[in-house]
């Protein structure tokens, strides 16, 4: 990923074409995806959303390539993502808002009487909320990418026994592991994309908002 973007973005053209041209499609396509959640502000977010949304994706289909299997799978790398995005979400937060009107988020934004009193009720469940957020970010992916992985791996298994069952030829059963690959592409995708998606929404939720 690195030596292509490297190479083809040194010398940008004028007209891009060929891979430039890839290159910006998904560039332009991630900021608008982020600006869409986040809105106005959402272009400022866009390399850390990138970010998560390549790095994800190229591991999903990490899976794909004979004898590996998606470092997204394992529990460990899923847990460092969903920590990195709450550490993201959190000084986002005390950035903008500042560390009393981060608190005052917490605590539902207590305007009344009413507000006030419901504050010993809000502060705890916000917090609550804020911790469960790379809990769910992380056991979602994980647990969606093992089980691409386990799907592979069994298809894998059936074309194998079937070859050696029927006598045939190693590479005649590889068509039945092919027919999983489509769908595996489409989950890696799907599956970055809700990770993405997810954490521009918590950023969103984050930022001051008058409306």
């Amino acid at each position: 990923l690195s030596l292509v973007t490297w190479r083809y973005t040194r010398r940008p053209a004028t007209i891009p074409s060929g891979w430039q041209n890839l290159l910006e499609l998904l560039v332009e396509g991630v900021d608008q995806f982020v600006g869409r959640v986040i809105g106005k502000e959402g272009r400022y977010f866009t390399p850390f959303i990138g970010t998560l949304f390549l790095y994800i994706w190229l591991m999903n289909l990490s899976g794909l390539v004979p004898f590996l299997k998606s470092s997204t799978s394992n529990l460990n790398t899923t847990v460092a993502l969903a920590l990195s995005v709450f550490g993201y979400v959190q000084w986002t937060g005390m950035r903008r808002q500042g560390f009393v009107g981060y608190l005052d988020h917490l605590a539902g934004q207590p305007r009344d009487l009413v507000g006030w009193l419901l504050c010993p009720l809000m502060l705890p469940l916000h917090i609550i909320g804020e911790l469960i957020k790379p809990l769910s970010l992380s056991l979602r992916l994980c647990i969606n990418v093992f089980a691409e992985d386990v799907m592979l791996a069994v298809v894998v298994g059936l074309g194998i026994t079937l070859g050696a069952a029927l006598h045939l030829p190693g590479w005649l059963p590889l068509p039945l592991q092919l027919f999983v690959f489509p769908l595996v592409l489409i989950f890696s995708t799907v599956q970055a994309l809700v990770f993405s998606l997810l954490s521009s929404v918590y950023i969103a939720l984050m930022l001051p908002h008058t409306e």
